[in-house]
């Protein structure tokens, strides 16, 4: 997977929001392994946040980083499991113009090779609302740290070949014009 180091690196500001009745941030160690990711991608971290497990709440945080034309990704950790209390896709499928359905599924695929058929409790998911993108990630630091290293930290980067999702960020709201 070839990073073209002749293009010019683009950054993109993300926004952090962990989903947790249990965690502050001084315990949240998987919002904190993916904020030590993205700085390490030289990518501006905008803003980062816990909020608690609803579905209301979550949704409000979400369309408030999708109004600021200054946050170009949110990146959730947490909520995405099959329990009562995960509720984070959907307070996502209440926002979402779009589910990039290939990230959900290429994070189950890359997880099955290592906690194996466990990857089925996962309800992770992606997706574009009014030209942000969009991700939900399970609240394990390993989690995180496979779908940081295994898919975002490559489609987020605009040298990415032979595509990546940030040379489609001027297009994403074509629909409205």
């Amino acid at each position: 997977m070839p990073i073209n180091e002749a293009l010019t690196f683009l950054p993109i500001q993300i926004a952090v929001l962990t989903v947790s009745d249990t965690r502050d941030l001084a315990s949240d160690t998987s919002g904190a392994t993916l904020a030590a990711r993205i700085a390490a991608a030289r990518h501006g971290m905008i803003e980062r946040r816990i909020v608690k497990d609803d579905a209301t709440l979550i949704e409000a945080i979400l369309r408030e980083w999708i109004a600021n034309r200054e946050v170009d990704c949110v990146i959730t950790t947490g909520g995405t499991g099959i329990t009562g209390r995960d509720v984070t896709p959907e307070a996502f499928s209440r926002v979402l113009e779009k589910e990039i359905q290939g990230f959900g599924e290429l994070f189950r695929m890359l997880s099955y090779q290592k906690i194996g058929t466990s990857t089925i409790q996962s309800r992770a998911i992606g997706g574009v609302a009014g030209g942000t993108y969009l991700f939900a990630l399970p609240g394990s630091n390993g989690a995180v740290k496979d779908a940081w290293d295994d898919i975002l930290v490559h489609q987020l980067d605009s040298r990415f070949r032979p595509c990546n999702l940030v040379e489609l960020m001027p297009r994403l709201q074509e629909h409205l014009r």
